[in-house]
């Protein structure tokens, strides 16, 4: 059982409620052949387990800031429902920041941490009181001449990388010995580099490390928040003062992606790291964390129309609308990033029956293009739905355009009032019209217009 009461048992029905729900509401059907779905009270259930796993382990008082990494989930009324729930924006490009002040959080609980800001960015960041972690020393220098033209009231900090370890997936894996983030803090002269930094600059206030992502164990995490806390620690000694002020953690939580349960859990971590690292959480430092996909992806389901039943070499194939446009991760890297895949029957009620050995098909042009392969669910028939489950962070929110396929629409539901299940639009399907137009097409005859003089 998770926090709060939640079981995984009880996601699963509130999805399977909501698939039937889809089909029979028209959201899903011939016509609407792919939706994302979101799980409104699932999001709201992480969101408060969040803060009560932190609340738990922090002293009275401790200032806090859940800011959720809006890479994750970058839609709009994500970010407004999880800042309604007490939850702020971690952003990493101006677009990001648009959203998250699209959605209404506001500039004191939002962190801009991107390794590659212009002048510009920070500029906007400064001016609105946005916190913000520089990732290297050039970066710095354009903090400085930004301190010394006008009065900020951004925290701002260095982002280190303690360099302990990658996981199980590099990608994902942000304190390597050479991962491009952050000031690697066990290269020659680094660590002296950060602590004169502070002492140079008493409005340095922070310190953000982020260890890594999904395939870190906790273990490893920990560890990155140990030397973070560790640093800040001998900064503070070095320099004499209680400069460093709140220490930033960073998000990361691994997903289970093999069940319907949570684990790790928030309160797990929160306790690994209070046992771990007790002087984070005795009052002396505020406290910022970046959570994304730990937040999102357990309620989040893409469900796609199975266009065509077939069969190549003796096995079935459910040809479906949902593959590399978005599961791309999935498609081009399935053994980091499997999904498990639920059956539905046309009218969206779960499939029963014997397991049967197939592949489920994406709709674009190459081989590859599979959300899973060889894998035994009920079989999947023309007119059934497949769906693509704990797919609410990096999914149906990151749109690979192959074969100038549409984005599809997301809905948010919810228990509705008089029973039921209610809906609501998150974002509309993507329109042919608007792939045309993101094409180039009001420029249609731009490059014939470029032709040599003479030439035909």
């Amino acid at each position: 059982m998770d926090e709060y009461g939640n079981t995984g048992e009880g996601r699963a029905a509130r999805r399977d409620e909501a698939v039937r729900a889809a089909v029979e509401q028209g959201l899903l059907g011939p016509d609407s052949p792919i939706v994302g779905l979101l799980d409104v009270t699932g999001i709201q259930e992480s969101a408060a387990e969040l803060r009560t796993a932190f609340d738990e382990v922090t002293a009275p008082g401790t200032p806090v800031l859940h800011a959720f990494a809006v890479k994750a989930t970058p839609l709009v009324p994500v970010l407004r429902l999880l800042r309604e729930e007490g939850i702020g924006a971690e952003v990493a490009s101006p677009g990001e920041l648009a959203l998250a002040r699209a959605a209404g959080v506001p500039p004191a609980r939002t962190v801009l941490d991107s390794p590659a800001k212009t002048p510009a960015e920070l500029r906007e960041a400064l001016a609105l009181g946005i916190a913000v972690n520089a990732d290297n020393p050039q970066e710095l220098e354009r903090i400085d001449a930004l301190v010394r033209s006008a009065v900020s009231r951004s925290p701002l900090g260095i982002r280190v990388n303690p360099q302990v370890g990658g996981g199980s997936i590099g990608a994902t894996s942000t304190a390597t010995a050479t991962s491009k983030f952050g000031v690697a803090l066990r290269d020659e002269g680094a660590r002296e580099w950060v602590i004169h930094a502070y002492a140079d600059r008493p409005w340095l206030s922070r310190l953000h490390a982020h260890t890594g992502s999904q395939g870190i164990p906790l273990a490893l995490m920990t560890q990155g928040v140990a030397e973070t806390y560790a640093l800040a620690e001998e900064i503070n000694r070095r320099i004499g003062r209680p400069q460093i002020d709140t220490v930033d953690i960073g998000g990361g939580l691994p997903v289970n992606f093999g069940s319907d349960a949570t684990a790790p859990t928030y309160t797990e971590y929160a306790r690994a790291l209070k046992a771990a690292v007790p002087g984070l959480f005795d009052g002396r430092y505020g406290l910022v964390t970046e959570f994304g996909r730990s937040l999102l992806a357990k309620h989040g389901t893409i469900v796609a129309r199975v266009e065509y039943a077939k069969s190549a070499g003796g096995r079935p194939v459910a040809v479906t609308h949902a593959g590399v446009q978005v599961a791309t991760r999935t498609v081009y890297v399935p053994g980091s990033w499997p999904l498990r895949i639920a059956a539905y029957d046309g009218k969206g009620r779960p499939k029963s029956g014997p397991e049967v050995v197939q592949d489920v098909a994406g709709p674009a042009c190459f081989a590859g293009d599979l959300l899973a392969e060889g894998r035994a669910l009920p079989l999947l028939e023309q007119g059934d739905y497949a769906a693509a489950l704990d797919t609410g962070a990096y999914y149906f929110a990151h749109h690979y355009a192959y074969n100038s396929l549409a984005r599809p629409g997301i809905h948010g539901f919810a228990p509705g009032h008089a029973g039921g299940v209610a809906f609501a639009t998150v974002r509309e399907a993507q329109t042919l019209a608007e792939i045309v137009a993101e094409s180039g097409g009001a420029h249609a005859t731009a490059l014939t217009t470029l032709r040599a003089p003479g030439s035909r």
